[in-house]
């Protein structure tokens, strides 16, 4: 036997918390690529982020031996945000395990990756996990995974990753009915990039699967998108630690250096082949662009550039987030950056802090509006202070989503509501079984980045699921609403928001800054402002002090002068004095409901 039919490229995709990195566990266990001693739950989520969180940020490749045959393992995050690292595994693998958890059934993200490895053309396993919880309901999500994605009884495999059952005969039956990879040994060489990392020493480190040819050390090696030339200084595969090789063959999943020192030369997906080969590049993976933008500033103005070198590396492990200069004037420079939703943006910006020691100022998200002037021509907002003045504009679009929402039958009402009073608009309904509908709305962006997903949890009793894709622009009023601090406009409290809601979010926000903003020694007016029209304000009263302790008895108008001579004292204060924001503000404001 070939070594390449010798080989398995897989990945696992299910929803959120269906046991994806537990099933990786006993199959590293399984496969003894982790030693007892060493072995830990969820030991492929290496990320710090990740094991807090109990979720999976980046898919991880590991190479593993059962007995004659190759396995490459590639394990993906099932949150929405982060579908793009599962769209990344896909395009590496001729199989996929879609795993589906007994006591929850099928869930939107479990439909979504279905169909990402079925436009795939992947053969695809269905699993059921956690058959060992008391609560299992098998029958039930059997004839979900039938109905709705058409598999047959035999084709379903019952596995439970918490206890290992199963999940020796689940990888001898992916041996029989995932194809070995196919491609040209002789051929040019043709590997894809699926994802990198950046290492002090090595530079960046290339994640490839090769589909022809093969890469072998001291190489010369081109990347198709920069054009680029590169000489392979070391390559290997992991096991889940790098094992140097001295070559990566036609169907190989591994790692390669090239002493790229500057992440910013690397474009992920991207194809590599040889320097005199006229090979055209692979198709990549479908790129999602970026949903929900925000401002991410230094506390510190010194560290600029060091934001600006961690986006950098932080871009390159993560493609899918952009970032440009910006400039507020309260803030100072900083970077625009867009994400793919409001738990994306949260991950970065905790690895920028921990990963990379920065103290960052968050503004508050935003969705890119699409704004038509009078004059005729037609741009991008993604910040309220690009907006231009309200005279000038003839009309504004805002994104939308299809949203798929799976329910139980009897929180039909409640979810219909939730997306009504979120300016939702009906579509269809389908039935998934006998007690569990999947129900699509179109809903505005703006809309459901913040908290829709966790009020979605809340009115189901943790039992709905979402899932949703950007489907075009749709006119819209959406007005800015500004907050003064004595009258100053603060641009980085500033938000877009549609018209029939600006009153109460302006409200909210007011409220929650007088609560948050220490006293000063001078009073402070917090007013939220549309135009030159003020919607709502609060005002935190001055520190005192006690001008008129020393006064004992005496006449009164002593005390009044004291009192006036202390008043004008305020008064001349509030116009020169700076009010002091704390960060706990930037980030209650960025956290406020709808």
């Amino acid at each position: 036997m070939q070594e390449r039919e010798r080989i398995r490229n897989f990945c696992i995709i299910a929803h959120i918390d269906h046991g994806k990195s537990t099933l990786a566990d006993r199959i590293l266990e399984l496969t003894k690529a982790i030693g007892k001693e060493k072995m830990r739950e969820q030991f492929l989520d290496s990320m710090e982020l990740e094991r807090e969180r109990g979720i999976t940020i980046k898919a991880k490749a590991v190479r593993l031996n059962f007995g004659d045959y190759i396995l490459n393992l590639i394990d993906t995050p099932g949150h929405v945000d982060f579908s793009y690292e599962v769209a990344k595994s896909l395009k590496a693998t001729e199989g996929a395990i879609l795993l589906v958890d007994a006591t929850q059934g099928v869930e939107a993200q479990t439909v979504a990756n279905f169909y990402l490895a079925l436009e795939s053309d992947l053969r695809i396993l269905p699993v059921i996990n956690k058959i060992d919880l008391p609560q299992a309901d098998i029958e039930r999500t059997s004839s979900q995974l039938k109905e709705i994605f058409g598999f047959k009884e035999e084709e379903i495999s019952l596995v439970s990753a918490k206890e290992g059952r199963g999940v020796k005969e689940l990888l001898e039956r992916m041996i029989k009915e995932i194809p070995s990879p196919s491609g040209n040994f002789q051929g040019p060489l043709k590997a894809f990039v699926f994802d990198s990392t950046y290492d002090v020493y090595k530079g960046v480190i290339l994640f490839v699967r090769v589909f022809d040819g093969e890469i072998r050390a001291g190489d010369e090696i081109v990347l198709l998108q920069s054009k680029r030339n590169y000489k392979v200084e070391e390559l290997g595969v992991f096991t889940p630690q790098p094992v140097k090789k001295e070559i990566l063959s036609s169907g190989e999943v591994g790692y390669l250096c090239c002493h790229i020192k500057h992440p910013q030369e690397v474009n992920i997906p991207d194809t590599i082949t040889s320097c005199n080969s006229l090979a055209t590049p692979l198709l990549g993976y479908k790129r999602m662009p970026p949903m929900v933008f925000c401002g991410i500033f230094p506390n510190f103005p010194k560290d600029y550039e060091l934001l600006r070198q961690a986006l950098e590396k932080l871009h390159l492990q993560d493609p899918s987030f952009s970032y440009e200069p910006d400039n507020l004037g309260s803030l100072g420079y900083g970077f625009r950056c867009g994400f793919l939703g409001l738990l994306h943006m949260e991950i970065t910006e905790e690895r920028l802090e921990r990963e990379f020691g920065l103290n960052l100022i968050i503004t508050s998200p935003n969705v890119k509006y699409r704004v038509k002037v009078k004059d005729g021509k037609i741009f991008d907002v993604e910040t309220p202070h690009r907006l231009p003045p309200s005279h000038s504009i003839e009309e504004i679009e805002e994104p939308f989503v299809k949203v798929s929402i799976l329910t139980p039958l009897d929180s039909m009402e409640s979810i219909c509501e939730l997306a009504k009073s979120r300016r939702g608009d009906f579509v269809k309904m389908d039935y998934l079984g006998k007690d569990r509908l999947n129900i699509i709305f179109e809903l505005p962006l703006s809309e459901i980045i913040v908290d829709f997903y966790d009020k979605i949890k809340s009115v189901t009793r943790g039992y709905g699921s979402l899932d949703y894709e950007f489907i075009g622009y749709k006119k819209t009023e959406i007005v800015k609403v500004d907050i003064l601090f004595n009258r100053d406009i603060v641009e980085a409290f500033s938000f877009l928001t549609h018209k029939d809601k600006a009153y109460e979010k302006a409200k909210e926000a007011v409220l929650k800054l007088k609560k948050i903003i220490p006293r000063q020694i001078f009073e402070v007016n917090i007013q939220a402002a549309i135009g030159s029209k003020i919607i709502a304000s609060q005002r935190i009263p001055p520190l005192r002090k006690n001008v008129t302790a020393k006064c004992y008895g005496g006449d009164i108008t002593r005390k009044r002068k004291l009192w006036e001579k202390q008043k004008e004292g305020k008064k001349k204060l509030k116009q020169i004095g700076k009010v002091s924001v704390p960060k706990e503000a930037f980030l209650e404001i960025l956290r406020m409901e709808k």
